[in-house]
């Protein structure tokens, strides 16, 4: 896995950057060279593996790298919520192999779950759409904004059972520019999968709009 990941990173134009901030293992910010992650952590990190792709009545599949539990869940909390984005080269590198591993000519165009106008002004910074373009370096193309949230409603993390996660973002996404989303089949990616109450709405907010199909992509999943 780490031999994979490591190939398939694209290191040209990350040279300057990385001499003059070194890069570290996002799971466990031990010092990694060139690499993406460090050995131990390829070793012992909960990798999906065969149960990479999860298939839900809402969205359909999804498909993750990685479960969300210990060091991986640690480490996106630590991007989502401080700002590390040293780890998007690896996150978008695994999230990159598992799409292309799982989803092999499956899609034609990537998008992602975006956050609110005034979630992005908190944060600064919209997080799966960092990750849809950090996992397009290799393919060399860009994600579609294909989506917009017109509604700030309460985050989904607070919110135990998936009743109440469906009802919390139904309407709250809207098609941008439907001309540009039909007939074309999306890769949808985001952070995390939980109940898949998101990923679901924004499944179906793209086919309506007349996407042909839709697969997902997550960095991580609930076991």
């Amino acid at each position: 896995m780490l031999r994979d990941v490591n190939e398939g990173l694209n290191q040209a134009g990350r040279s300057v950057m990385d001499f003059f901030f070194p890069r570290r293992c996002p799971f466990c910010g031990k010092p990694v060279g060139k690499e993406l992650l460090c050995a131990a952590c390829a070793k012992t990190l909960p990798f999906t593996g065969e149960a990479a792709v999860r298939k839900g009545g809402g969205y359909g599949r999804c498909a993750a790298p990685l479960y969300y539990e210990g060091v991986v869940r640690e480490a996106i909390l630590r991007y989502k919520f401080k700002g590390k984005l040293g780890s998007l080269s690896c996150f978008g590198a695994l999230m990159a192999q598992c799409a292309a591993e799982e989803y092999s000519g499956a899609f034609d165009a990537v998008t992602w779950v975006p956050v609110s106008k005034k979630r992005l002004r908190q944060r600064g910074f919209d997080q799966a759409r960092y990750l849809a373009a950090s996992l397009c370096v290799d393919w060399h193309t860009a994600p579609q904004t294909c989506l917009r949230k017109t509604v700030d409603n309460p985050a989904q993390s607070g919110l135990e059972s998936a009743d109440a996660r469906r009802a919390n973002v139904l309407g709250v996404y809207e098609a941008v520019e439907p001309e540009k989303i039909a007939g074309k089949r999306f890769l949808l990616v985001d952070d995390i999968l939980t109940t898949g109450a998101t990923l679901g709405e924004c499944v179906r907010v793209l086919k309506e709009a007349g996407a042909a199909d839709v697969v997902c992509l997550t960095l991580a999943m609930t076991r």
